[in-house]
């Protein structure tokens, strides 16, 4: 099962970019900030979004899943690990984030009980 939770502030505006083979990629870049020890960096994804209405500083929740990709970039294959965001909501939809955790407990209860 693979299900990750991340909070935190955007450190920058989020960037709309057009795939080659079509879609619509948006990526972000979540600061998590921890209280014992420096901020972290989390690289997040979403496929498929138009647009994005959140600005640089934005406090944001992030319910997706961890992936690490490989490409080939200057002839050298190099990998990134980054959250795949099923949902990203502003900090202040409580209601919402909660459901959707929900929804995400459900998930891991069922597979839970399969295993």
């Amino acid at each position: 099962m693979n299900v990750v939770v991340v909070r935190g502030a955007l450190s920058s505006t989020p960037e709309v970019r057009e795939l080659p083979a079509g879609g619509v990629v948006v990526n972000y870049e979540v600061t998590v900030r921890r209280a014992d020890g420096p901020a972290e960096g989390v690289p997040v994804v979403r496929y498929d979004e138009t647009s994005s209405a959140f600005a640089a500083g934005a406090e944001v929740v992030v319910i997706g899943r961890v992936r690490r990709r490989f490409f080939r970039s200057g002839g050298v294959t190099q990998s990134r690990t980054e959250v795949v965001a099923e949902q990203v909501f502003p900090v202040a939809q409580r209601r919402r984030i909660r459901s959707a955790l929900a929804r995400a407990a459900s998930s891991l209860d069922r597979w839970d009980e399969a295993g």
